[in-house]
């Protein structure tokens, strides 16, 4: 099952799920685009607000609406596994991610269906220049073997000691990637993931996979294309909805 956790209040820019390029909402286009992915059964938006039920009741999507107070995305993904016990994996697609590729939803979904050891599967692509490595909005995964994930951060990881991290970038094998917000999880982790108080690294980075990671939980990454930038501010909606629309 895919859940869109859908959020309306977002701090950076109120209500952008509902704002609209090309006759549809952002929340409509990314509804498509994740149905254009051949692994789910169902698609189900994890709403916070009614107006957003609405809006997906006005495209003939399916939504459901979760507790108000739920801390994060995955809280209202286990909120939604509560009441499915017949599916066994979970995948999260953003809300605000309308040109989100279908191929990396089912790159996710596979990944972990093929590796029983793992609890979450996520989606990484190789980190391409300097000013994308050195951003704190360019979420950081430091990778070991059988494509495991280590650690995330904000920060520069792996650190290069003797410097020249620029000469690192697209070398082989990839030493830096990017993580992408791409999740599939397993009903039994999400259950687990509700009942946890933020981790100690969790709460410095903010970044709640650490939460897992701390935890012990074991994570694997899906090597996936570049994707396309979300939508977190309306300068990232204008070019959107200008590429949408052809201006």
């Amino acid at each position: 099952m895919i859940v869109i956790p859908a959020r309306l209040a977002s701090s950076r820019l109120s209500e952008k799920l509902l704002l609209r390029a090309a006759g549809k909402s952002v929340l409509q286009h990314t509804y498509e685009a994740a149905k254009r992915a051949s692994v789910a059964d169902q698609i189900i938006v994890a709403a916070d607000d009614p107006r957003i039920v609405k809006e997906v009741d006005g495209f003939g999507g399916e939504a459901r609406l979760t507790d108000v107070n739920c801390q994060s995305g995955t809280d209202r993904i286990a909120e939604i596994a509560l009441l499915h016990e017949d599916v066994d994996i979970f995948v999260n697609v953003q809300g605000d991610e309308p040109e989100i590729d279908p191929t990396a939803i089912d790159a996710v979904a596979e990944l972990l269906q093929q590796r029983p050891d793992a609890d979450i599967a996520t989606a990484a692509c190789p980190i391409a220049s300097m000013s994308a490595l050195e951003d704190p909005g360019c979420v950081k995964i430091v990778m070991g073997d059988a494509q495991r994930a280590i650690y995330f951060s904000r920060s520069v990881v792996p650190h290069v000691r003797d410097g020249g991290a620029e000469t690192l970038l697209g070398a082989e094998p990839t030493i830096f990637w990017h993580h992408l917000g791409l999740y599939a999880y397993r009903r039994d982790f999400l259950l687990w993931f509700a009942t946890q108080p933020p981790g100690k690294l969790e709460q410095v980075e903010k970044l709640e996979q650490l939460r897992a990671i701390e935890a012990g939980k074991q994570i694997v990454v899906a090597s996936v294309l570049p994707a396309a930038r979300g939508i977190d501010t309306l300068d990232d909606f204008r070019e959107f909805r200008d590429r949408v629309e052809g201006a």
